[in-house]
């Protein structure tokens, strides 16, 4: 079973890196407001080299930036690696960093999401570390009032022996605000929240089990590697069960059927105790013609002999819960709401 970190305090070293994309140019002023108020909040904070640039569409080349995380992830000293943001290129990393090596070392939380959960699978997966799939450091500015948003860094204080509990959203962000216009900007909480079942029916459910997933757009790419061998930890969960979250970035529906398909065929969805899929941020069709993307996950997964929860609060339409991936966890829905219960495996 993945081991946690120890829970996150004040005082505790932070470091902050950009394995995928830098920041540079406005957003660079949303950096310093955000890196004020972890200081602010009692702890340090350390900035790696490749953080403050854009380099062929990531923060450094390949190497620097391997070597850069990899000197983080085995630094006794840090006690979490808070990336600003996702990207495009995580996946270059995978070969160079040594996930064999790191189940010898102590684990620190690795706190993120999007292009960041094609680093965090394989820690959990291959490392052993709990991973937390979460809101990214960009987004946790002091001007914040989401309960979900402000809460993720007492969820990585918790030491998982007693439940974490996370309720679901009310309001969610459909378009973000451009950091250029407003440096300091919170969640534009637009629209009304309603977590939905995949078989239609508005019964409420219940699942459980060990929790496990990420940014479909990134992982994908992984399945049928040792990068992503999801059917191997789902056996291992044993008579825990295995509960798969995805969430879809960029994806037109189309493209959304090919990558849950090549899952399938590769068993990502074979003995699960059931799968949330979060809201997606891909294109919506223009013509009622073409396949929506409720039709999408219905045409792919609507036989799976589980429950399955759609439009949950995951991903690239914030606000969303605090993940972790290897935890035990409770979901429970009613009414188009529903929370998520997580404790860490004995």
């Amino acid at each position: 079973m993945p081991l946690f970190p120890k829970p996150l305090r004040a005082g505790d070293l932070i470091a902050i890196t950009a394995p995928s994309s830098g920041v540079s140019g406005p957003a660079l002023a949303r950096l310093d407001i955000v890196l004020d108020h972890l200081r602010s909040l009692g702890y340090r904070v350390v900035e790696g080299k490749c953080l403050r640039n854009e380099y062929k569409d990531a923060s450094a080349p390949r190497e620097q930036r391997a070597q850069e995380l990899m000197q983080f992830l085995t630094d006794p000293e840090v006690s979490a690696i808070l990336p600003p943001w996702g990207g495009e290129l995580a996946s270059e990393l995978l070969e160079v960093l040594d996930f064999e090596a790191l189940r010898s070392v102590r684990p620190k939380w690795l706190l993120g999401f999007s292009d960041l959960s094609t680093l965090q699978l394989p820690l959990t997966l291959i490392s052993g570390w709990a991973t937390a799939h979460g809101s990214n450091m960009m987004d946790l500015a002091p001007t914040q009032t989401d309960p979900l948003t402000t809460s993720v860094l007492a969820v990585l204080a918790a030491d998982f022996t007693s439940p974490v509990r996370q309720e679901s959203s009310t309001c969610f962000q459909r378009k973000w605000i451009d950091f250029a216009v407003k440096a300091d900007a919170p969640l534009n909480l637009t629209e009304p929240t309603e977590w939905k079942r995949l078989d239609g029916s508005s019964e409420a459910l219940e699942m459980r089990g060990r929790l496990i997933g990420g940014c479909l757009d990134s992982i994908a790419w992984l399945a049928g590697s040792r990068f992503g061998d999801v059917p191997n930890f789902v056996r291992e969960s044993g008579g825990l069960g295995a509960i798969l979250y995805l969430e879809n970035a960029e994806m037109a529906p189309p493209g959304l059927v090919r990558a849950l398909l090549s899952m399938r065929r590769h068993h990502w969805f074979d003995g699960l105790s059931g799968l949330l899929i979060g809201r997606s941020a891909g294109p919506v069709p223009e013509s009622s013609e073409s396949l929506s993307y409720a039709e999408a996950l219905y045409a792919t997964l609507g036989d799976l002999p589980y429950p399955v929860l759609y439009d949950v609060d995951i991903g690239h339409q914030p606000p969303q819960f605090t993940l972790i991936n290897g935890a035990l966890a409770n979901v429970q829905f009613e009414a188009g709401r529903g929370s998520v219960t997580q404790v860490a495996v004995a």
